[in-house]
């Protein structure tokens, strides 16, 4: 049971962080009705700056390398992916408004090619680290209950909650707030939306502004655990699967489509696993999103379209 648990929660946490990735792309979608394809460049490009100017930062201010500088850093970093933002919607996407889907689909690949080469060029190409200060030693709990206790990582522990927090920070700003309707109202029908005084131009800025900041956190925590390089802007295919089973439209979808896939991936690699021979975790997902594509396509969560004849 133990070591049930240890891998339940394992599963938990690793589907917050594929939940937080979903949420980038579920973010563009609901604005502009279109699969943004460079969330994972955005993941990759906001990571390496923020690993260069952790390093920079403390150097250019005489200051001793520590939190102070990964502050800094962020601060900085945010505001370059707003930058990002607002050269985004100024010299590709408002001159796209009322356009096919298919034609902001490949404007987001010529986006996402655009920052893979753009951030190495600017900020090198090695292999960065990014210390934040979040514990590796795994912590033992439930020793009353279980001999030995459950492990549980203290950093995948740190990132789950951190992640948790934006999650619900998001889904109040589309639910609660008057911006947050205006994304929804964008998203459903642009030429709509501006014929009742809605700036479609800020709202693109504004939610680009807001997926950069998710790919931040998405960077820092797997930058943290991985090391920043090329690989990290793969990260963000393990987001397809969650979206396809939670759906485009919903944030509450990503959520628990990334915890189903978390915990199922782990589950079925560890139990189902050695009687196929291994390597199922890195499958699972997409198979269990091509069982949802054939049952019900738009998702647990996803608007159902209705097609009247």
């Amino acid at each position: 049971m133990g070591f049930f648990l240890e891998t339940l929660f394992g599963g938990l946490m690793v589907g917050t962080l594929y939940a937080l990735i979903a949420i980038g792309f579920v973010l563009i979608f609901k604005a502009s009705g279109v699969f943004n394809f460079a969330q994972g460049a955005m993941v990759l490009f906001s990571a390496l700056a923020m690993a260069r100017f952790s390093q920079w930062i403390p150097g250019w201010l005489g200051l001793e390398p520590g939190l102070v500088g990964n502050l800094l850093a962020i601060v900085v970093t945010l505001a370059l992916m707003v930058g990002v933002a607002w050269v985004i919607e100024r010299l590709a996407l408002r001159h796209l408004v009322n356009q096919e889907p298919i034609t902001l689909l490949m404007a987001t690949l010529g986006i996402a090619y655009l920052l893979d080469g753009l951030g190495p060029m600017v900020f090198g190409s090695e292999v960065y680290k990014i210390d934040v200060g979040m514990p590796k030693d795994p912590v033992f709990i439930m020793n009353s209950l279980f001999q030995g206790g459950v492990m549980i990582s203290l950093e995948d522990l740190y990132a789950a909650c951190i992640a948790a927090i934006l999650v619900i920070c998001l889904s109040l700003f589309f639910q609660k707030t008057k911006t947050g309707r205006a994304l929804r109202a964008v998203a459903d029908d642009h030429q709509a939306a501006q014929s009742i005084g809605i700036p479609l131009s800020r709202i693109w800025v504004i939610v680009w502004s807001v997926a950069g900041g998710v790919a931040l956190v998405v960077g820092i925590i797997w930058g943290s655990k991985l090391g920043v390089q090329y690989s990290l802007s793969l990260v963000a295919l393990k987001a397809l699967p969650v979206v396809i089973l939670g759906g485009l439209t919903s944030l509450p979808g990503a959520i628990i489509g990334g915890l189903i896939i978390g915990v199922g991936e782990k589950l079925s690699e560890v139990y189902i696993g050695p009687m196929v021979g291994g390597g199922i975790e890195t499958w699972f997902a997409y198979g269990l999103a091509l069982c949802f594509l054939l049952v019900r396509p738009q998702g647990l969560f996803g608007d159902k379209i209705i097609d009247r004849v």
